[in-house]
């Protein structure tokens, strides 16, 4: 079946294709029950706290000053590699 999907893809026309990847792109994230999910999920409409707004600025500083994690070192912090 794959091998049929390419198939049809490399016989499209270079004008189909931002076409094909959208309903591709579709498809796949409705077959992804945990981003059904947060999509449909009700917007946060709690107002954000002053500590909230205060730490996630804090964060932001801190990110600037290059004080952050890479995936691979929190990962390590973690014992997950």
């Amino acid at each position: 079946m794959r091998e049929n999907l390419h198939k049809l893809i490399d016989e499209l026309p270079d004008t189909d294709l931002p076409t094909a990847e959208r309903v591709l792109e579709a498809l796949r994230a409705t077959a992804d029950p945990v981003r059904q999910a947060l999509d449909s999920a009700p917007e946060d409409d709690e107002p954000e706290a002053d500590e909230e707004a205060a730490a996630v600025a804090t964060a932001w500083e801190e990110h600037r000053r290059g004080e952050h994690l890479t995936t691979e070192e929190l990962r390590r912090k973690l014992g997950l590699s």
